[in-house]
């Protein structure tokens, strides 16, 4: 049975789940404060320091994203010292947030909480990270934007449970990389891409999204099509041609994961070849555009020409992966039901 406590956030009483951060409880009630470290699918890790929270009764502020709720708890997020405090941590991880080439068509969610405080560091550190290269086309790897958060570590960690990306080095030479200084082609990597997506300034990105400008793309929420689990998918659009795919943190079915095809296969989609009208054979043998009424009208005298010809035992079906199960379940009725036969399976089977 799940238990509840009772606290309150800046002069309000809210109620969350026993065992819920204090960050948890209060997303929960459409409130927040900057997090940079923070990814719901994670672990609690509290490194960056950014969502800290005045708490009555503690010596210092607390990390909201690592500290468990309690029944009566006394939270302030915007007193002056939190702020004072989480303005001098922008700051500083401004110093060493060197710039470069970024993420394309992302978000810099450091650079955002740099403007929102006003925020100018009042030097760059020296560069002791070397230049990263991989010979990969999707997932590019600039050192001088990492801040170390390590979210993308723990991401490949505790999501795709493999060790792809590893923290190398100590102090000021602290960097990302792939597992041994590999590519990474040469680590377990599955070129899922969630390393970029939960990057929140840019030093993972796509390498074919750089180039593109923020105010010139749009987004088109839609589903993918490469199987049928049916992923949520964020088009980002430009000059009516996808430059980039992503999906939101929690968004249906993949809770904002996906595989390698859903956020790097794309290129189809505006390809040369692709076939956009049902192909027929003329009477000289040559495939040729036809209307779907003509496709599908050749489909069915196909069919029942093989059926009356050698029996319905002849016949077999076969489904896509990107089917959804309830295509599915009409392509076996069309099977069992309309042409006799129970030779019908679904490439998607395991």
């Amino acid at each position: 049975m799940t238990s509840y406590v009772t606290f309150t956030i800046d002069g309000s009483t809210v109620t969350a789940r026993k065992g819920q951060t204090i960050l948890q409880a209060m997303q929960a009630h459409k409130t927040n404060v900057p997090n940079l470290c923070n990814d719901p699918r994670l672990d609690p890790y509290g490194g960056c320091r950014t969502c800290v929270v005045d708490v009555e009764g503690q010596p210092r502020p607390v990390p909201s994203c690592a500290t468990p709720v309690a029944d009566g708890m006394v939270v302030h997020t915007r007193s002056e010292g939190v702020e004072n405090h989480r303005k001098t941590l922008i700051e500083l991880l401004m110093m060493e947030h060197l710039g470069g080439k970024g993420d394309g068509v992302g978000q810099d969610d450091l650079e955002l909480l740099a403007r929102e405080y006003d925020v100018e560091p009042l030097f760059k550190l020296e560069s002791h990270r070397r230049p990263y290269v991989d010979r990969n086309q999707f997932i590019g790897l600039d050192p001088d934007n990492c801040i170390l958060c390590n979210r993308c570590v723990r991401y490949c960690h505790e999501v795709m449970l493999c060790s792809a990306l590893t923290l190398t080095d100590k102090g000021p030479g602290a960097y990302i990389q792939p597992t041994r200084g590999a590519s990474f082609f040469d680590t377990d990597c599955e070129l899922c891409g969630g390393c970029v997506s939960t990057c929140p300034t840019g030093a993972l990105y796509d390498k074919r999204a750089l180039g593109t400008q923020d105010d010139k793309v749009d987004k088109t929420t839609t589903t993918c099509t490469y199987c049928g689990v049916g992923c949520q998918l964020d088009l980002h659009v430009e000059d009516n041609k996808i430059v980039k795919v992503g999906t939101k943190i929690g968004a249906p079915v993949s809770e904002g994961n996906l595989c390698v095809k859903g956020r790097f296969a794309f290129d189809f989609v505006d390809h040369a070849d692709r076939l956009k009208m049902p192909l027929v054979r003329n009477d000289g043998g040559e495939l040729v555009e036809a209307s779907w009424d003509d496709a599908l009208d050749r489909v069915v005298e196909g069919l029942q020409g093989v059926r009356e010809r050698y029996g319905a035992q002849s016949l077999a079906f076969l489904t896509s992966s990107r089917c959804t199960n309830e295509e599915n379940y009409l392509l076996q009725k069309l099977a069992r039901g309309v042409m006799d036969t129970n030779s019908v399976h679904s490439c998607a089977a395991t």
